[in-house]
């Protein structure tokens, strides 16, 4: 197999919004009607798949999609200020000068991103940014990018933070690579069964060279990435 696209999530898995999305969520607890989130409660719950944080939150699912559009907006008053993962600019530098196409595909709001990565000269990086999906939706889009240009699944390589992005990727049968320095923990990550599980981006551009050799299992890749 020989890898020709890597498309990236963008909250967590480029961006650290860490810190920004913990204020703006609790700072909307009870405009929303839920209870906010202490720091202990965020460690616990970086151990839950994204559908049972959800359940646990007991959000009414009615409110989803308009407490997600104000979480967007807000985020994009403190875009300016975000930084990188660190690490991240190098890794993404070197994928493209190795001639990969690079792509984001994000449920955050298209203006953000490209206020993020012009504020950090990343945007001349990304081929293209598909924006907009909903929760559970990715998959939908990565299917429209495979075929707007002309992919194989076998040729593309999707990474995100979280065991949404895991599933969206299998929906769309492409490799996924999942990344530890995100919201979701290793932990967890490892239990939805990605085909990379990574904890510094240096590792992307080792798999992505190497993905013409048969894919090791995640228990023996996640092994061999942490020693």
């Amino acid at each position: 197999m020989t890898v020709k696209a890597i498309i990236f999530d963008f909250d967590g898995t480029l961006a650290d919004t860490h810190d920004a999305l913990l204020e703006i969520t609790n700072r909307l607890a009870t405009e929303f009607g839920y209870k906010p989130v202490s720091e202990s409660e965020l460690e616990s719950l970086k151990n839950l798949s994204s559908r049972e944080i959800i359940k646990r939150s007991q959000i009414a699912p009615i409110v989803i999609p308009f407490l997600l559009k104000r979480v967007k907006t807000e985020l994009g008053k403190e875009i300016k200020n975000l930084k990188t993962i660190a690490g991240i600019e190098t890794a993404l530098l070197q994928l493209k000068k190795q001639g990969y196409q690079l792509g984001i595909v994000t449920s955050n709001h298209k203006d953000n991103v490209l206020i993020f990565l012009e504020n950090n000269n990343l945007q001349s990086l990304f081929d293209f940014i598909y924006s907009g999906a909903s929760l559970f939706g990715k998959h939908k889009i990565l299917d429209r990018i495979l075929k707007q240009y002309k992919l194989k699944p076998d040729e593309v390589i999707y990474v995100g933070d979280e065991t949404r992005d895991i599933h969206a990727a299998k929906k769309s049968q492409i490799k996924v690579m999942a990344v530890g320095w995100g919201f979701n923990s290793p932990s967890v990550l490892a239990q939805h069964e990605p085909d990379f599980l990574i904890y510094h981006p240096q590792e992307m551009t080792e798999i992505a060279n190497g993905c013409d050799r048969a894919f090791p299992t995640v228990a023996y890749q996640t092994l061999q990435l942490k020693t």
